[in-house]
């Protein structure tokens, strides 16, 4: 007795055959995608690598970091010598101070116009503000200022000094004739002056004073702080 193989329909051999093949090709395509993300990701840790890629980042960072500590180095010793500067300039022309007295012997005055007074005779000029040569005293920075002056004469005349600043007249001595003797006044004021105001005495018109080797009359100021 002969048995018969069984035959199987094209229509079922053809479809089996092609899932197949469909599968094949997709599990390769898998296969290569995750090759080829593999790879990527190779490539981008690779960017990030310190051994390739980075040291020459580090490199320019740690040369900017050189260049700033330079900078601020020089900076600071520029300071420094700035803040010198300034304390020399402190020590110097903040020391200001002068004392002088007439000097002269016998009356001076009256006279037809003011005549302001040279006190000559200098006991100290601390920052060289007082010219003994004009009377004059200019402030050499801004700040306040103290002033005082005095007056002696012989009282058969009136006594009239004004202290002025930069022409106009601040506080006044003023003795009325009393008889013919000796008389002494005086004032002070304090100031504030800009760096370059000139300070001075002037003796008024039809006015007198009288000196000797005593001393009587004296022009006296000194900076009481900077501003």
């Amino acid at each position: 007795m002969k048995y018969s193989r069984p035959k199987m329909s094209c229509t079922i051999l053809y479809p089996l055959l092609l899932l197949l093949f469909s599968c094949d090709c997709i599990a390769e395509n898998e296969v290569q995608a995750e090759g080829t993300e593999h790879l990527n990701v190779k490539k981008r840790g690779a960017v990030l690598t310190p051994g390739e890629f980075q040291p020459h980042i580090i490199t320019g960072i740690q040369s900017e970091l050189a260049q700033l500590k330079s900078t601020v180095s020089s900076l600071r010793n520029r300071l420094q010598i700035t803040e010198e500067v300034l304390k020399q300039l402190r020590r110097n022309e903040y020391k200001v101070a002068f004392g002088a007295t007439l000097g002269s012997t016998d009356n001076f005055g009256p006279f037809n116009t003011p005549v302001t007074l040279v006190y000559n005779n200098v006991y100290v000029n601390e920052g060289r503000a007082y010219n003994p040569n004009t009377g004059i005293f200019t402030a050499p920075v801004k700040g306040a200022y103290y002033f005082s002056f005095s007056g002696h004469n012989r009282s058969s005349k009136v006594l009239n000094l004004g202290l002025f600043k930069n022409g106009e007249q601040m506080v006044i001595l003023f003795n009325h004739p009393l008889g013919n003797r000796y008389e002494s006044t005086a004032n002070s004021i304090s100031l504030t002056l800009e760096k370059g105001d000139h300070v001075y005495v002037r003796l008024r018109e039809t006015s007198w004073v009288f000196d000797n080797y005593s001393h009587h009359n004296s022009f006296v100021g000194h900076l009481l702080f900077p501003l």
